[in-house]
């Protein structure tokens, strides 16, 4: 159970349902090991344009989280969405995309259509460049996806837990044991490649230890 008060299954009207054949289907088979959670960002206006895109590309996300915070679930997480850049990051994790178009430019869209402006982040950093400014999530979003986080590390091996620098400071840069079988938490899409920038500014270790209070 997702405590949240706004949770569509993919066979429930006005659901989001994976594409058969996009992801690893293991109905049947003993259940999954799941150690990791991966956040990413759509790049879409809404998780409706989102599903729409990944079912054309052939890939697939467990969760959606739309500009109000609504949560949909298109697949069971029996099964292995192909979302994390590798198979063996697919195959032991589970992952939600979070819809943001990313550039300011899209900004007034938000706002004509009453979600309001969302914050701009002027000081994201990952893989140890700055970006240029862009576009962060709604508060209800980041509330929608601490309480996934909290389901998901009541019902699989995933933790409470975030990649940390020798510092103690939240990981802004691909870790190679979030790869490899030696983190089991949630982590960001750019923890598990070099080749992506999603959720950079989403501090984790912050909202974790914030949700724990």
């Amino acid at each position: 159970p997702i405590k949240w008060d706004k949770v569509v299954l993919w066979a429930e009207k006005g659901g989001l349902a994976a594409k058969p054949g996009n992801y690893y289907d293991y109905t049947g088979r003993a259940k999954r090991p799941i150690r990791l959670f991966v956040n990413h960002w759509d790049v879409c206006l809404d998780s409706t344009r989102c599903n729409d895109v990944l079912n054309k590309r052939g890939i697939s996300v467990h969760f959606l989280i739309d500009n109000d915070g609504t949560i949909f679930q298109t697949l069971d997480m029996q099964h292995g969405a192909w979302h994390g850049s590798s198979e063996r990051v697919n195959r032991a994790s589970v992952g939600v995309e979070i819809t943001n178009a990313y550039y300011p430019k899209h900004q007034g869209w938000y706002e004509r259509r009453g979600f309001g402006p969302r914050p701009i982040i002027e000081d994201g950093v990952v893989h140890g460049k700055t970006l240029d400014p862009f576009l962060g999530f709604y508060p209800v979003q980041i509330q929608a996806a601490q309480a996934l986080w909290q389901a998901i590390e009541a019902s699989t091996n995933v933790e409470l837990a975030t990649p940390l620098e020798d510092n103690g400071e939240f990981a802004t840069r691909y870790v190679q044991d979030v790869v490899y079988g030696k983190f089991a938490g949630i982590v960001h899409h750019y923890h598990c490649t070099k080749s992506k920038i999603d959720c950079a500014g989403m501090d984790l270790k912050k909202l974790i230890e914030e949700k724990n209070k």
